[in-house]
């Protein structure tokens, strides 16, 4: 079942994702989310009429968010997009459930493009974007660093209109 996101999700959210943002390149961010940034940034995109959305099925299986892709009103239809899975999930429908509601939303919304930031290092985050039909319209060398090295982004868009 994928739905927003409700206050009681806190912990499972950061349950997954702090994991992946500790001990990954998935990420290029060190920064773990706490239960007040995590609330903060939903709050700010909920305002912005965006969405924070969870899949669950006897438990949290992952989330997914978006914003927009670059301040400043020239891109307020241009989205980019955020989507973690917890490892049991992988494979089984709820990336693509997931992403399916972001992707609605968004359009519901005036997006008229989302865009996925992808780790270079993430061979299965870039299949999986080019599944749901994302195209790569840029590798970014050396942008991010991570573990003392430098991490290629991979930046693929999908039109949404």
């Amino acid at each position: 079942m994928v739905r927003p996101f409700a206050a009681q999700d806190s912990d499972a959210v950061l349950a997954i994702w702090n994991p992946i943002i500790r001990d990954t390149t998935v990420t290029f961010s060190s920064e773990e989310r706490t239960p007040d940034t995590l609330a903060a940034m939903i709050a700010e995109r909920r305002a912005a009429g965006r969405e924070f959305i969870v899949a669950e099925d006897g438990g949290l299986l992952g989330f997914a968010s978006y914003s927009q892709f670059r301040g400043g009103n020239g891109y307020l239809h241009a989205m980019e997009h955020t989507i973690i899975l917890a490892p049991k999930a992988r494979g089984k429908g709820a990336g693509r459930a997931l992403m399916t509601a972001i992707e609605d939303h968004a359009r519901a919304g005036g997006a008229h493009t989302l865009f996925a930031g992808v780790s270079g290092e993430n061979a299965e985050g870039v299949a999986f974007h080019g599944k749901m039909g994302f195209q790569t319209i840029a590798t970014i060398p050396e942008v991010g660093r991570k573990f003392g090295r430098w991490l290629d982004l991979v930046l693929m868009m999908k039109n949404l209109t």
